[in-house]
């Protein structure tokens, strides 16, 4: 029988560290809402129009030469990311271009591939 040394066996509640905890969890719609946001980040495409928007604004056209896709299965993405609040765009007459909602969708993507570059 192996023993587990990352389980505790103690009987001791901290209390302090526990009502900190309790009053500063955030509400149950805020965790709802915060796994929809991180399931929209779990797609390899999206990711990579997220890399491609945090280089620089980019219309549908440059995004599909840059992935190597058609235009209307990043115009698919684009939507799906745009209702989530994650992408934003503008049009400039016939052209619609986009970037990142601001600097929070920036900074998530930006720790996060950090810290998967550096983790090994």
């Amino acid at each position: 029988m192996s023993r587990n040394e990352f389980i505790c066996d103690c009987n001791i509640i901290h209390q302090e560290s526990v009502e900190i905890a309790k009053k500063k969890m955030p509400l149950e719609n805020t965790f709802l809402k915060l796994v929809d946001f991180f399931k929209i980040l779990g797609d390899t495409t999206r990711l990579k129009i997220l890399f491609a928007l945090d280089q620089h604004e980019m219309c549908v056209c440059d995004l599909a030469n840059t992935l190597s896709m058609s235009k209307s299965s990043v115009s698919h993405q684009l939507s799906t990311l745009r209702r989530s609040g994650i992408v934003r765009c503008r049009k400039a007459g016939k052209e619609v271009y986009y970037t990142l909602e601001n600097q929070y969708v920036e900074q998530v993507f930006e720790i996060g591939l950090e810290y998967i570059e550096h983790k090994n």
